[in-house]
């Protein structure tokens, strides 16, 4: 299978999403039951961290394990990268050593370049414009929590981020649709989240508005990294955008709500929501280790029958 990367959520099409949602259930089954899988024997994973991590690390790391294989932890400031090495010269480097990489790092391009001289896959761990990772677990635990989210709608409150961005893109591929409400000057820009309509989204000036009849809600930090200079204007901005139980009344009863973590209870959430019986973070939290054991899987040896 030639080199596929999984840099932005729209770079796997329908079926292929259909199939690692399908991959993601049956290697959950497989860890729930302590039943060894090991596909991924003798193969490396190298991490490569620009931006601090625990779920991304730990994910990866313990996946790659689980699968068999083994991960490399590669920091930044500890690598030729920190002392102003091309990414592109680090890409030719690094793909011939490993069998597949992962990049946490700022802005997109950075990643872009690093795929464009690799010759083994690259999955995004995150970038400021992208989380599609994420994405990829919260969709997974919809599934198995819900059933096919194709036709549902999802309100995202608060800062159109990385998060954002990737359920936007998300919601083209899969036939769902996405309210957002952000604060003033915080609005979506279809160009950065790579859009390609606006068929699947609707942006609502009241928070409230955008949870009615939503079937799961979500949202993220206020301050995402790299913007931590803008938090004094970000709180006084964002202070009508917490999640909490009077939006969680307006969207359906069976209403889900997730959140990416690290959370801020009494921010962007209100500690009755994050902690309360519509929660589903944990569950989502631990659905990274699973989506991503069977992203890894599919990147590296396609479809598989077992």
């Amino acid at each position: 299978m030639a080199v596929k990367h999984f840099l932005q959520f729209r770079d796997l099409t329908r079926d292929e999403l259909g199939y690692v949602f399908q991959r993601t259930r049956i290697i959950k089954e497989r860890f729930k039951h302590y039943q060894p899988y090991h596909p991924l024997a003798d193969r490396t994973l190298a991490m490569i961290f620009e931006k601090s991590s625990t779920r991304t690390r730990l994910s990866f790391e313990a996946g790659m394990h689980q699968l068999g294989g083994a991960a490399i932890y590669l920091n930044t400031r500890d690598t030729q990268l920190g002392r102003g090495e091309p990414v592109e010269d680090a890409a030719e480097v690094i793909s011939r050593m490993v069998d597949i990489v992962m990049i946490r790092t700022f802005e997109q391009d950075i990643i872009e370049r690093f795929a464009a001289h690799s010759r083994v896959p690259v999955i995004n761990g995150l970038t400021n414009e992208y989380h599609p990772c994420q994405i990829l677990a919260d969709i997974c635990t919809y599934i198995e929590t819900r059933g096919p989210i194709q036709g549902k709608t999802v309100a995202w409150i608060g800062d159109s981020n990385n998060m954002c961005n990737t359920w936007l893109q998300a919601a083209e591929i899969l036939d769902f649709n996405v309210h957002v409400s952000t604060p003033p000057g915080y609005e979506v820009e279809p160009e950065r989240a790579n859009l390609f309509g606006t068929d699947h989204y609707q942006s609502f000036a009241d928070p409230i508005d955008a949870c009615r009849a939503a079937d799961l809600v979500t949202t993220d930090v206020w301050t995402s990294m790299g913007f931590e200079a803008e938090n004094a204007a970000r709180q006084k901005a964002f202070a009508d955008w917490q999640v909490d139980a009077d939006m969680m009344r307006v969207a359906r009863s069976d209403a889900l709500f997730m959140h990416c973590l690290p959370a801020h209870r009494g921010e962007e959430v209100a500690a009755e929501v994050i902690d309360g019986p519509q929660s589903v973070v944990w569950e989502e939290a631990a659905n990274r280790l699973h989506a991503q054991k069977a992203l890894m899987e599919y990147l590296l040896l396609g479809r598989i029958e077992k």
